[in-house]
């Protein structure tokens, strides 16, 4: 098992470094960052030669890109356009959006897998056909719909929550907007555990585990969905990258400031070092994410080694 992590934590450092790269190549081709700080004001020649230089814009772009990567080794992100600290943002920012992506985590594994194994043990049925609709309804309405309109009902007309979230972002006002970062992903839960449970029920290992006597409690919970969650576990470490970086339009709708606003601002703005520091971050997150995934696999499926 060591060897396997450490296998695998050199092999997260090329996709690290490439990320990266591309990320700050793209960002940084977007237009001039110099410019942009004095909007529609043309700069003084000799003041944005003084910037470009502070900023080492003026040197070429890989040994921009060796720089800045050797000041991330240090914890040193760089400074916004507006002289506060990129670790200062990311401070306050991202456990906004880590309780916002763990509640609608926790939305999709106790919503979505309760649904699809529902599903899956009485598929054909009228609670399956049901699900099927649910989901397809779920997928199909764009998020920034159904935002408002959760946000409308439950917040506005209702009275059941408040429309905005407050400035600490606490957990319980981040349930509804969790509901809405959650929506598209806990359909697809829904539907791959459904599919997962439905083609394992035909295993042999099931039939023999029911032929041998085995309470249905234990043959449902132990050996069916015990290994019918591997593509499910798969498709959630990949999900959590996504649901923080693509909390954008959900933060919006319920003023939430977190990844996706500082992101938001920060393209906005033509705010090159925010944006990069904070997906760099996002790359972590999700590298990390997926290396814990692979290592699930031998929990959920014994017949799989890491020696």
């Amino acid at each position: 098992m060591g060897r396997y992590v450490m296998r695998r934590l050199l092999q997260m450092i090329p996709v690290f470094l490439g990320t990266t790269f591309l990320i700050f190549v793209m960002v940084y081709a977007l237009g001039d960052p110099v410019a942009a700080m004095f909007g529609d004001r043309a700069p003084d020649p000799s003041t944005a030669a003084k910037i470009r230089h502070d900023l080492n814009l003026d040197r070429p772009l890989l040994t921009q890109y060796v720089l800045y990567m050797g000041k991330i080794v240090t914890g040193d992100f760089g400074e916004a356009f507006n002289g506060q600290k990129v670790t200062e943002l990311m401070g306050s920012a991202f456990p906004v959006t880590f309780r916002l992506t763990i509640v609608a985590i926790l939305i999709e594994i106790v919503v979505g897998i309760s649904l699809g194994l529902i599903s899956g043990l009485r598929r054909g049925k009228i609670v399956d056909n049901a699900s099927l609709f649910f989901t397809l309804v779920v997928i199909s309405i764009p998020t920034f719909v159904s935002g408002y309109l959760l946000q409308y009902f439950l917040g506005v007309k209702w009275g059941v929550v408040e429309p905005t979230v407050s400035s600490g972002a606490p957990f319980g006002e981040l349930i509804v907007p969790g509901l809405v970062l959650a929506g598209v992903s806990l359909a697809y839960i829904t539907r791959l555990t459904r599919t997962s449970i439905a083609e394992n029920m035909r295993a042999d290992y099931l039939r023999t585990a029911v032929a041998k006597g085995l309470p249905r409690r234990r043959v449902v919970t132990v050996h069916l969905l015990r290994n019918s969650l591997i593509p499910v576990v798969t498709f959630l470490g990949t999900d959590v990258g996504g649901l923080m970086a693509g909390a954008l339009v959900t933060e919006r709708i319920f003023n939430i400031q977190g990844v996706g606003y500082q992101l938001w601002q920060g393209v906005l703005r033509q705010n090159s070092p925010t944006v990069v520091g904070f997906v760099t971050i996002l790359v972590i997150v999700f590298l990390v994410a997926n290396l814990l995934v692979d290592l699930l696999y031998a929990v959920l499926d014994p017949r799989i080694r890491y020696a």
